[in-house]
């Protein structure tokens, strides 16, 4: 009897055990309850909250949430130790046999710099970025990184830490991109003579990006980043000087709005660092220095982090919202719980929600202290349940975050398994390094499908 008892008594622990390990594992796919602090680079600054007297939304039947795409074949797992030759299927590229989206956006970054090209590492070296709490950063590593073996990233590229200055690499990074089936490469942007703190500039990149884009029938839109300076006549500034510069290019991205105008889009991170009065001052008709109804019109898209920006950015002027951030339940923009309700605000006052999904984030090897943001990939798992919140609330353009932002281990480029004498690195196994554009290609497909229902 004593031995039934004691079976009993493992079997239920067992049980137990089992479905703690599984909610566990779930966990990583759901956005926590409480929204944890921003990291330096990420913080916001203080604003004033305006009074809610924008229109409420309006009343909308229930969208059927979209059925996923079939699953991909299994794949045998061949770690590879270096660059491998391009896919055969887009060998052909430039030519036309993969189909890309335009309504696929993917942010991109050509700050990347290596010995060959520009005579040392440029943001693979990333300093390890100190808590604002001296207490909390003492428990902490200092200093920066050390490549080719030691890189600012959590996880190591199949083309090493590259330049983004190398031609081959243009071309391969345009080749993930058209295999993904990604229509659009959201450029990060600083004006001539600026960069991040961690880079040098780059605006003179911008010409071989747009003609290696075009190679391969994708177009190039801009996201222009917060610098020393910026506002509302700065912006102005900017704004003339990309579409006098670059707007004549084949692969300059214009958005045809619901009146059929074919408008250049941008992208404005950190927008809530300029108060919604100044930009109205550049993004409304009647604005002291207004770009509206003239040659420098675009669409203008701005970040929503907080809930109390979405009234912000109608007063300001923009033409609608994006929420960049890749982990989930980080900010208000990026938790998917809350895109519906964003989704019915935008539809209300005539903006467009752009929803930002990311396969995974882990920023720890340039912010050690900041482990409580990662999100796990589970195989690809997370990114897959993002893609879904996405197409539920059916948007006109889903951005992707990223395609190669190795400091927030936000990228979908192709990596690889690697051990060096300090670190072992984060892979994509058991599947290939492929395996992010792979997934990418069969939601934008099945996202393509899902808006010819919609219009219907």
């Amino acid at each position: 009897m004593a031995r039934r008892r004691r079976r009993a008594c493992i079997a239920l622990f067992l049980v137990l055990l089992f479905a703690f390990g599984t909610l566990m594992g779930l966990r990583t796919l759901k956005a926590p309850d409480g929204l944890p602090a921003l990291g330096p680079g990420l913080e916001l600054a203080p604003f004033e909250r305006r009074p809610e007297g924008a229109p409420a939304p309006a009343a909308r039947a229930p969208a059927a949430p979209a059925a996923p795409p079939p699953p991909l074949p299994p794949r045998t797992a061949e770690p590879r130790s270096s660059a491998g030759p391009v896919p055969a299927e887009a060998e052909s590229a430039p030519g036309q046999s993969l189909r890309v989206y335009s309504d696929l956006h993917a942010f991109y970054y050509s700050w990347y710099g290596s010995p060959r090209r520009e005579g040392h590492y440029i943001h693979w070296d990333h300093v390890m970025v100190p808590h604002w709490d001296p207490k909390i950063s003492a428990s902490y590593p200092r200093g920066r990184h050390s490549p080719p073996d030691d890189l600012g990233s959590s996880f190591y590229p199949e083309l090493g830490p590259y330049s983004s200055r190398d031609p081959d690499v243009l071309r391969e990074h345009m080749t993930q991109l058209k295999e993904a089936a990604i229509g659009v490469l959201v450029l990060s942007w600083y004006p001539p003579g600026m960069a991040d703190d961690n880079g040098e500039p780059s605006d003179d990149l911008v010409p071989a990006i747009l003609d290696t884009a075009h190679q391969y029938n994708i177009q190039v839109a801009f996201h222009i980043q917060p610098y020393k300076g910026r506002d509302d006549i700065t912006v102005h500034d900017n704004i003339k000087y990309i579409i006098d510069t670059y707007g004549s290019h084949g692969a300059f991205y214009r958005y045809k709005n619901s009146i059929g105008k074919s408008l250049p889009l941008f992208y404005i991170y950190d927008s809530y660092l300029t108060s919604p009065e100044a930009w109205a001052h550049l993004l409304t008709p009647n604005g002291p220095h207004s770009i509206r109804n003239t040659l420098y019109d675009g669409v203008f898209i701005a970040l929503l982090v907080e809930e109390g920006h979405t009234h912000d950015i109608l007063a300001a002027g923009f033409d609608g919202m994006y929420t960049y951030f890749a982990s989930n339940g980080f900010s208000f923009g990026s938790s998917h719980q809350n895109w519906k309700a964003v989704k019915n605000f935008c539809d209300a006052n005539n903006l467009m929600f752009i929803p930002s999904v990311g396969p995974g984030y882990i920023d720890t090897s340039i912010r050690p202290w900041n482990n409580h943001n990662t999100r796990n990939r589970v195989n690809g798992k997370y990114y897959e349940t993002a893609l879904q919140a996405a197409l539920t609330v059916r948007p006109e353009i889903v951005s992707i975050t990223s395609f190669n932002e190795w400091h927030e281990g936000t990228q979908i480029e192709k990596a690889i398994p690697k051990k060096t004498p300090t670190r072992l690195y984060l892979d994509y196994l058991p599947h290939q390094p492929s395996l992010y554009l792979e997934l990418t290609r069969r939601w934008a497909e099945h996202f393509i499908k899902e808006k010819e229902q919609w219009l219907m």
